[in-house]
């Protein structure tokens, strides 16, 4: 029996002052490549939305670091996404005491990164139970009490 192992951590960044399509444009660059490209991608790319993006994939690499105890150069972007959130509104005053709504676009950033060095899955210890008792049934529904199973002899034993 195999259990699945995490090799996966990200970052996420909220209600970061931007629109979600300009995010998308620098996300839709770094999604795919390891962690050391995407840093020279984001340092020399001309866009108002690298700085955030650079923070949060390095972010995502730190926590890596410390929850999987891996290599930054064994990590990849495994997944990267750009939702819209909600967006800041303001009132701007205009002639003869009215005001006007302006609304300023938010996004959330999602930055997953991967481990290729751990393996995905890892074999599971599984403990054997073995009844060692008869079961007592309580009526004829299919009913054990709780004692009989859980008491300190107990119903089942481990090998």
């Amino acid at each position: 029996m195999f259990e699945k192992k995490q090799t996966d951590v990200y970052a996420l960044g909220q209600h970061i002052a931007m629109s979600a399509h300009k995010a998308r444009r620098v996300i839709d660059q770094i999604r795919g490549r390891s962690y050391e490209e995407t840093l020279m991608i984001l340092e020399l790319m001309p866009y108002r939305a690298c700085y955030p993006i650079f923070k949060l994939v390095y972010s995502a690499a730190a926590n890596a670091s410390y929850i999987l105890g891996s290599n930054e150069a064994n990590l990849i972007i495994s997944k990267a996404e750009v939702n819209e959130g909600t967006p800041a509104k303001k009132l701007k005053p205009r002639a003869r005491g009215r005001s006007y709504p302006i609304k300023r676009p938010t996004c959330h950033i999602t930055i997953v990164v991967k481990d290729m060095s751990l393996p995905e899955y890892v074999r599971k210890n599984f403990l054997v139970f073995e009844c060692s008792k008869k079961v007592k049934w309580k009526n004829k529904y299919t009913d054990v009490t709780y004692h009989d199973m859980y008491s300190n002899g107990g119903v089942w034993d481990k090998k």
